[in-house]
This record gives C-alpha cells, sequence and structure tokens, in this order.
C-alpha cells in the first residue's frame, strides 16, 4: 500500500488544492490589513497570527510521517515538501513584520532589542536553520547531498522545538495555544523516538 502510484493529474489535482488552501491564512492577513481589521495593534496581531502560521505548518510538516504510517498511504510524504516550504514562507514573512513594520529596518534599534530580548533572538537562530532546509528541499539537492540529505532535514525537529520555547517564551497572559502546540510536539517527538528506536533494533539484530 505504501508503494501505491497515484496518476499525475492526480496528484497534480491534489497539491493545486493544498497548495491554495496553505495560502489562504497568507490572504486572510492582507485582507484584514487593507481593511484596517488587524485591531488596535496591527504589528503586534500580525507578529502572533504570522508566527502561529509558521509554527503550524512545522507541526504539520513533522506529522506526514506518522499519517504516512497511520494511513499506509505515500500521500502526506509527497506533501511534506510543501508544507515545509510554507512554514518557511510564513517564518520570513514574521521576520519580514519584525523588520520592517516593528524595526524600520533599523540597525540601532536592532541592536538594542534584541539582546533585551532572548526570544528574538531564539528566533531568529530558528529561522537561520531553517535556510539551508528551503534550499535543500528539491530532488535535485537531495541526490546531491546524499546521505547528509536525511540529518540536516532531520534539524526540522529541533527547529520546532526552539520555535515552541520562542511562543512561550513571548506569551505573557493565555499560555492555552502554546501548550497545545507543545502537546502535539511532545507526541511527534515520541513517534520519532519510537521509530528511530525500532530501526536501531533491526539494524543490531
Amino acid at each position: 500500500m505504501l508503494n501505491k502510484t497515484y496518476p499525475k493529474y492526480q496528484l497534480g489535482l491534489l497539491k493545486t488544492i493544498v497548495f491554495s488552501a496553505c495560502l489562504i491564512p497568507f490572504v486572510l492577513i492582507l485582507w484584514d490589513g487593507f481593511n484596517n481589521s488587524l485591531g488596535a495593534e496591527p504589528i503586534q496581531t500580525l507578529h502572533f497570527r504570522t508566527g502561529d502560521w509558521a509554527l503550524r505548518f512545522l507541526l504539520i510538516t513533522l506529522a506526514m510521517s506518522p499519517l504516512q504510517r497511520l494511513l499506509k498511504t505515500p500521500l502526506p510524504i509527497r506533501l511534506r515538501r510543501m508544507f515545509g516550504l510554507f512554514a518557511f514562507f510564513y517564518a520570513s514573512f514574521h521576520l519580514l513584520v519584525w523588520l520592517v513594520l516593528d524595526q524600520s529596518l533599523s540597525i540601532d534599534n536592532m541592536l538594542q532589542d534584541v539582546p533585551e530580548s532572548p526570544y528574538i533572538m531564539l528566533g531568529l537562530f530558528a529561522y537561520l536553520m531553517l535556510i539551508p532546509l528551503a534550499i535543500t528541499s528539491t530532488v535535485g539537492m537531495m541526490r546531491r547531498l546524499g546521505k547528509l540529505w536525511v540529518p540536516l532535514h532531520r534539524t526540522i525537529y529541533l527547529i520546532t522545538i526552539m520555535g515552541v520555547v520562542h511562543f512561550f517564551w513571548l506569551t505573557k497572559l493565555d499560555y492555552t495555544e502554546p501548550l497545545i502546540y507543545t502537546v502535539l510536539l511532545v507526541i511527534l517527538l515520541t513517534f520519532r523516538w519510537q521509530i528511530s528506536k525500532r530501526v536501531f533494533i533491526c539494524k543490531n539484530k
């Protein structure tokens, strides 16, 4: 079942639908921005909405491997790269909000703000770690990197952990959402650990 192949037109249609769905949050953010519907603190609203979606897409990306095994179909893996790139897209949007709207592209403001807000530094590190994953997400780069590709892309787990900590760190009142993300991340990490343990046992039999 895992080796089942699907016609190209079906995969193309599915990817088009998923791609369009992944763009909906971006369109809604733009719509609210143009219609002045971002609330009393629009920059903060943009921060949270773009950061939320970056973290959500990271978790969705990590969920594709468990879904593949649960549903016994390769389709989730076929969509994993798209979800990962959308995580990078929303993380880039999140960073641009901070650079352009919050810091006004002022180096002095950034140098003053970052040391006083460690969660910003953590978020920047997480984003910098995402860049090589986005660059090497193609099939061609996978072939070029060979055995290095898998350990490189497994850093997405560390990046997601940093993202959740980043969210916790900047949250001041309601911790409900970061707690939900934490629970989901723990479930996904547990699944990854179980798979790694099985592979290790099989190799050492």
